[in-house]
């Protein structure tokens, strides 16, 4: 029976020549299970907003009336954390929480998660920290590092502040990347030690006393742990998204709260 952690195992679907770059060294273009996982999010996606916007009714149907929650959803969270200006960001947000919450769902229902492999993670949270850091010089200039310099807090302790606010600031990436690696690997390496009970108890290795309520419980188990894993696929695709939008806010409104 295949262990907990081999369903993270990246494979190779089709394999297709390496090529050499320079400053970076030999890249392995095989096409695997996570660019599968990826490309399956992206059509889904691509597919389900394009029958939403494609005939809108003034009496929204069911695949309307979701598009538009999920809209308004995060057009109210950008507008509301991030002010008046928080339409310009409005795409990248949107587009983050939809294909984070696309993988975190598709791993649910396939055999493969996306964003349980930390690269992908580490990539989501490189882009937005990115971002940030780009509006940040390009709208404060010099006043970027203000966001180190703590004004409420005493003359004597700006330094030590601001160096805690540097070391944080620095760390966004990291933590944006492993709590999102972290929930959906570690949500997905319980619901298969449960199921692994689930099938010896089925096989009668527990034996004849201890395999039928194993089985009952670890299975009670499982479909617990997955109506939670979809609790926490949504929450996660959230979560990022609101942090996102946290960031942002921090460089955006650099001069005057919010």
């Amino acid at each position: 029976m295949a262990g907990p952690l081999e369903q993270f195992e990246i494979h190779k679907l089709v394999d297709f020549p390496d090529m050499t770059l320079p400053f970076v060294g030999t890249v392995d273009l095989a096409f695997t299970n996570s660019h599968l996982a990826m490309t399956i999010v992206f059509v889904v996606i691509v597919g389900f907003l394009s029958l939403v916007t494609a005939r809108p009714e003034v009496v929204p149907g069911r695949l309307q009336t979701v598009g538009e929650g999920v809209f308004g959803l995060i057009d109210n969270m950008t507008e509301s954390m991030i002010g008046h200006e928080g339409r310009k960001y409005f795409p990248f947000v949107f587009t983050l929480f939809l294909l984070i919450l696309g993988m975190n769902l598709l791993g649910l229902m396939l055999t493969f998660t996306a964003t349980s492999q930390l690269a992908i993670t580490v990539t989501f949270a490189i882009l937005t920290f990115g971002l940030v850091m780009v509006i940040g010089v390009v709208k404060n200039g010099f006043g970027f590092l203000k966001l180190f310099w703590p004004m409420g807090a005493p003359l004597v302790m700006r330094p030590f502040v601001g160096l805690i606010e540097l070391i944080s600031f620095f760390l966004r990436p990291l933590t944006l990347s492993l709590r999102l690696f972290g929930n959906m690997m570690g949500g997905h390496v319980a619901l298969k030690v449960f199921a692994g009970f689930v099938a010896a108890a089925a096989a009668g290795s527990l034996g004849i006393w201890l395999s039928a309520p194993v089985g009952l419980v670890s299975m009670s188990m499982v479909v617990a742990l997955t109506a939670l894993e979809f609790l926490v696929a949504f929450l996660q695709a959230f979560v990022f998204a609101i942090l996102a939008c946290i960031y942002l806010n921090d460089v955006v409104n650099l001069d005057h709260a919010h």
